[in-house]
C-alpha cells in the first residue's frame, strides 16, 4: 500500500474525531451510577443520548466486501466512524444513543470512483466534489490534468458534505501538441525520472501515464520511457495507472511492472497470452471505463437533480438511441467480463467530470456481464483498496462512515443505486 496514502488516512482518522452526524444530539457527561437499588418509577429520568452515537436499524447492509448482505442490520456510527455494523441481535446498541429507523431500506458503502477529470479552480473544485457526495461519491481521483496550488490544498483538506479528493497531479504523455499541455511531455528517460520526482514531491495520490497514439495523431510514449516512470515511481511508493488502446501495449506495460490500467484493451479481444499474463497479477487493478453504449438510458430519476438544460439534452439522447450496444462497448464489455473471470481487481472509474456517471457506469457493467454484487464491489470495497483507502470501502468496524442509504436492493436491480434516500460522509448526512 502506497505509505503516504495510508498516512493521509491515519490524519483523516483523526480529523474524522471531529464530526458529528447532525442528527445526533450534543455532548453530555455519561450517565452517573445507578444506586444498587432502583428509584421509585416516578423519580427516574431518561438516560442521556449516547454522545455522537447514532444507530440505524432495520436495513439490509451491502458490507461491499463480496460477502452475503446482511438482512435486518444495525449499523452503529460513533463520532463520524463506524462502530458496529452487523445483525440485529449480534450488534451492542449503545444505551441512550440516538435511533434511525430504515427498516426496509438498504444501505451500502459510498462509492469510489477511481478516474475523473476535474475543476482545477477551488471553488468549481469543491463544488464538483459536492456535486459528486449529493450522488453519493465518496471519493474521486482526478486523473493526470491538475496543476496548481488549489489542487493540492483540496486534496488535504476534510470539506464537509464532499467527497474526498485524490489527485495523479499532472499526468506523463509524449509531446501532444494540439492537445491538453499540463502533462509531462517526457521523450526520455532521465527527463522523465525527474518529473516522477517533481509530482512526488508535490504529493501525488498515483502517477498516470498516456500510452495512446490517439489514432495515429502522434507518436506514443516510448517503452524505456515508460519503464522509467514506472520505475521511478515505485522507488517512491507511487502506483502507476496507464491510459491504454492496445493489447500489444497492455502486455507490455504489464511486463514493465505497471500497477492499474485506467482503460481496458480496446483494439481487439484480450487473447489467452495476455489473461494468463493479467492472472499472474493479483494486485493488478483495472478500471472498467466502459464506452457509452449508445442505447437508450431511463433519465427520469435526474430530473430536478440537475439543471433542466442538461435533462433535456439527455432526454433527447435517450430518444435517437441506437437499438443494440455500439461495436466498441461489446468489445470492451468482452474484455472486462475476460480480465474479471481470470481475477483482476474490477475498480469504479467514469472518465470525465459527470457527477451522476457513476450510476452509469454500474448500469453498464451489469449490461456487460457482471453481477449487481460485483459490480457494487468494484464501486466500494475495489476502488478503496486501488487506491490505499484502507479507512473507507466497507461496512465494518474502524471505517469512515460513508455510506448511502437507499429505498430499492441494488441486488436486485443495480439501477436502484439510484434511489438515494440519504447520503452520509463522515457521518454526516449530505444535503442534497
Amino acid at each position: 500500500m502506497n505509505a503516504k496514502i495510508q498516512s493521509r488516512i491515519t490524519h483523516l482518522g483523526a480529523l474524522l474525531s471531529l464530526s458529528l452526524l447532525a442528527a445526533c444530539s450534543p455532548d453530555q457527561p455519561a450517565a452517573q451510577a445507578q444506586a444498587q437499588t432502583p428509584p421509585e418509577p416516578a423519580q427516574q429520568q431518561a438516560q442521556p443520548a449516547a454522545a455522537g452515537v447514532t444507530v440505524f436499524e432495520g436495513a439490509r447492509l451491502i458490507v461491499g466486501d463480496a460477502s452475503a448482505p446482511i438482512e435486518n442490520g444495525v449499523l452503529v456510527i460513533e463520532d463520524g466512524l463506524i462502530a458496529a455494523a452487523g445483525p440485529a441481535g449480534q450488534v451492542e446498541v449503545p444505551a441512550g444513543a440516538t435511533t434511525v429507523d430504515v427498516t426496509g431500506a438498504t444501505i451500502m458503502p459510498a462509492i469510489i470512483d477511481t478516474h475523473v477529470h476535474l475543476n482545477r479552480e477551488r471553488d468549481a473544485l469543491v463544488e464538483d466534489l459536492r456535486a459528486r457526495a449529493r450522488f453519493g461519491v465518496g471519493a474521486a481521483v482526478s486523473m493526470g490534468q491538475d496543476e496548481g496550488e488549489a489542487v493540492f490544498q483540496v486534496q488535504q483538506e476534510v470539506i464537509p458534505g464532499a467527497a474526498r479528493y485524490l489527485t495523479a497531479g499532472r499526468g506523463f504523455s509524449a509531446p501532444e501538441p494540439g492537445r491538453s499541455e499540463i502533462p509531462h511531455w517526457v521523450t526520455d528517460a532521465e527527463e522523465a525520472r525527474a518529473a516522477v520526482r517533481e509530482e512526488a514531491g508535490l504529493g501525488v495520490d498515483i502517477i498516470k501515464i498516456w500510452v495512446d497514439d490517439r489514432n495515429g495523431q502522434y507518436d506514443k510514449l516510448a517503452p524505456d520511457v515508460y519503464r522509467a516512470i514506472i520505475d521511478e515511481a515505485h522507488m517512491h511508493d507511487l502506483q502507476v495507472t496507464a491510459h491504454i488502446f492496445n493489447l500489444a501495449d497492455a502486455k507490455d506495460l504489464l511486463d514493465a511492472g505497471v500497477d492499474h490500467f485506467a482503460h481496458g484493451v480496446r483494439d481487439v479481444d484480450v487473447d489467452e497470452e495476455f489473461l494468463q499474463m493479467v492472472s499472474e497479477r493479483p494486485n493488478l487493478v483495472l478500471g472498467a471505463n466502459l464506452p457509452d453504449p449508445g442505447t437508450a438510458r431511463d433519465v427520469s430519476w435526474l430530473q430536478g437533480q440537475i439543471p433542466d438544460d442538461t435533462f433535456q439534452q439527455l432526454q433527447e439522447a435517450a430518444a435517437n438511441a441506437n437499438a443494440e450496444p455500439s461495436e466498441a462497448f461489446s468489445l470492451q464489455a468482452r474484455n472486462l467480463v475476460a480480465m474479471h473471470e481470470v481475477g483482476v481487481t474490477v475498480a469504479l472509474g467514469t472518465d470525465g467530470n459527470t457527477p451522476w456517471g457513476p450510476h452509469l457506469e454500474m448500469e453498464d457493467m451489469v449490461r456487460a456481464g457482471l453481477s449487481p454484487a460485483d459490480v457494487i464491489t468494484a464501486a466500494t470495497a475495489n476502488g478503496a483498496t486501488a487506491l490505499g483507502l484502507a479507512g473507507m470501502g466497507t461496512l465494518e468496524a474502524g471505517k469512515s462512515a460513508d455510506f448511502i442509504v437507499l429505498d430499492a436492493n441494488p441486488l436486485d436491480d443495480i439501477t436502484n443505486t439510484r434511489m438515494i434516500r440519504d447520503v452520509y460522509l463522515r457521518g454526516e448526512r449530505v444535503e442534497r
